[in-house]
């Protein structure tokens, strides 16, 4: 049975429409004292699976609200542009005897927050790790990392979802034939101007890159996809504030790919590449999140393993990174870290040591610090903001 009762989330780009119901118009209201945040976790469908949590924006204090249980691994977590409902994916392989994983919708309770389940769908491949929901609010892309596909399904104005209206299976292999042996899509974004999609498959060294149909389709972009070196695993991508230049973050070489983006052709040009991990460091480590700053100066990375989030300075005018440093997320394996609307902090999702640590941001410089404050979740693999 479907429980929860509490409040909404964000996370990447996505956060930063939300500024706009609240602050930085003519129509702007006073800034909220708290926000809520929701994490998804690895949880079998009899235990809490998605935590509602609130943070005090003046201390940066975490407090357990709720929890949403009924549905099993639901590891990554999406907000509707309206702010009212909330997808989450089910990491499973078989759902109602297909081999397929599953998508959730649930309703926002506008005054706590709370969750409820409104319906679910299959997701087009096993194994579903990413979802995104379009700026129209009329479609959600998933990624299924266990399929090796990229699905688009459809969102009803009482926000259910619908069947697949596109499914691709990606093809071919990588040279690390112990985590490369298929395809294995990470993620799906769409460029800022909601035309075109971009898959990082990290089983294939590739980020495909899809039109992006008002019908919900995918169709092949001319190029296709951009390469990365044999063997670097791509997985997760995030855009720059202009939209000129897109980062890759590579899981399985540690390092951060810039990328020049033409919008007119949908052509990625690669301009740099540099590690998640300071000089020295020979422990393994496999990279997982990306973000950048709202005001577009500074990008961030969680290293799972040497166990930190890397900040790197943006060249606005090259895209080009330079590293500033490395913080201790306090915690084990930083599967995801979301920096919250106001960017005043970022949440640090530390997997496995049942955590969420809150750090300071110092905007001037995007240096991060630790709050003091943190909040037990087990599993957490995802952090969004409402």
């Amino acid at each position: 049975m479907m429980t929860a009762p509490a409040r909404p989330i964000l996370n990447g780009v996505r956060v930063a429409a939300g500024l706009l119901l609240w602050a930085g118009t003519p129509f702007a209201v006073a800034a909220p004292k708290s926000l809520t945040v929701y994490v998804g976790t690895y949880a079998p469908a009899d235990k809490p699976g998605i935590h509602q949590l609130d943070l005090d924006l003046a201390t940066g204090e975490l407090r357990a609200k709720a929890e949403t249980s009924g549905l099993a691994d639901p590891s990554f977590l999406a907000l509707h542009p309206n702010r009212q409902f909330v997808y989450a994916v089910s990491e499973v392989s078989d759902y109602e005897g297909q081999k397929t994983g599953a998508v959730a919708a649930f309703s926002v309770d506008a005054t706590t927050g709370g969750l409820t389940l409104l319906n679910r769908q299959a997701s087009g491949g096993e194994g579903p790790c990413y979802i995104t929901v379009d700026p129209s609010g009329r479609y959600a892309l998933v990624a299924n990392y266990g399929g090796g596909t990229v699905a688009v399904l459809p969102i009803g104005p009482d926000g259910r979802l619908g069947p697949a209206t596109s499914t691709v299976r990606h093809q071919g292999s990588g040279p690390d034939k112990s985590r490369q042996e298929g395809p294995h899509a990470h993620s799906i974004d769409l460029d800022p101007a909601g035309r075109r999609a971009l898959a990082a498959d990290l089983g294939l060294d590739k980020v495909m890159v899809y039109g992006f149909g008002k019908d919900g389709t995918l169709t092949p972009n001319a190029p296709p996809f951009v390469s990365l070196p044999p063997g670097a695993g791509p997985r997760h991508v995030a855009f720059g504030k202009s939209g000129a230049f897109a980062y890759v973050i590579n899981e399985m070489s540690s390092t951060v790919t810039t990328f020049a983006y033409d919008a007119a052709t949908g052509k990625l040009k690669n301009v740099q590449s540099v590690s998640t991990l300071p000089a020295g460091y020979n422990g393994k480590s496999y990279p997982a999140e990306i973000a950048i700053s709202a005001d577009g100066r500074f990008l961030y990375g969680s290293n799972r393993g040497h166990d930190s989030i890397a900040t790197f300075a943006i060249d606005g005018a090259t895209g080009q990174l330079r590293a500033t440093g490395h913080t201790p997320t306090g915690g084990s394996w930083p599967r995801h870290f979301a920096l919250d609307p106001t960017g005043a902090y970022l949440l640090a999702a530390n997997q496995k040591s049942d955590s969420v640590v809150v750090f300071k941001v110092d905007r001037s410089t995007g240096a991060l610090s630790p709050t003091g404050h943190r909040i037990t979740v087990a599993g957490p693999a995802c952090v969004i903001f409402r």
